[in-house]
């Protein structure tokens, strides 16, 4: 079990408060005893939600990998008929990393902006995103669509244009409550359906 690079980040600086008032609480007992509380329950809070585990699974070459924890909101056609949208509700009790379904080669990264509505809701597709798509070597199309949720107010994207990456690599995370959109191609088999429980990496969405 690891923690994201922004989890190490926060993690750090909730101990470095927590030491602050273990200090502080030598001259100013109680405030400083407030601080050091505070500091550990940040530390220990961020620990949970910024983890990282280790997710070993082989996908054959037919799968697609799942992108992320939580639980399936809705399989079907939205805007395109010819491709089939999966999308998947990250509570804050989630692990909120971002995989790549399949090995394949990162064709565009686009961001844009967006409302912040509850991310389990129809109108968060219209949410602040990023939208990472992807090329595999038979020329099949897919994107993972990362959204965020009325608290979450950052998404971190950890692949660029022209990368190459394999199946269930870490691609990307998104803070707190939110969303995320799985884009197939017309011909994909989805395994899963609405209120299932999946999980980045482990999870088969589908087939090709």
């Amino acid at each position: 079990m690891g923690f994201s690079p922004e989890g190490v980040k926060l993690i750090t600086a909730a101990i470095a408060v927590a030491a602050a008032g273990g200090a502080l609480s030598y001259w100013f007992k109680w405030v400083g005893v407030g601080v050091l509380l505070l500091g550990f329950g940040a530390a220990a809070f961020s620990a949970y939600f910024f983890r990282d585990p280790e997710r070993n699974r082989e996908f054959a070459p037919g799968e697609i990998a799942c992108p992320a924890d939580g639980t399936v909101m809705s399989v079907g056609a939205e805007d395109d008929p010819g491709v089939t949208v999966v999308r998947i509700f990250l509570s804050i009790f989630n692990v909120h990393i971002q995989r790549a379904p399949a090995t394949a080669k990162v064709t565009d990264v686009k961001y844009s902006k967006g409302d912040f509505a509850i991310a389990y809701k129809p109108e968060a597709a219209k949410n602040e995103r990023n939208r990472i798509s992807f090329c595999d070597a038979s020329g099949r199309k897919f994107a993972v669509e990362q959204l965020t949720g009325s608290i979450a107010r950052r998404i971190a994207c950890y692949v660029k244009p022209g990368q190459e990456v394999k199946a269930s690599q870490k691609i990307g995370m998104i803070y707190f409550g939110s969303q995320v959109a799985v884009y197939l191609p017309a011909g994909s088999r989805v395994l899963v359906k609405p209120g299932d429980k999946v999980a980045g990496g482990e999870t088969v969405l589908g087939l090709w």
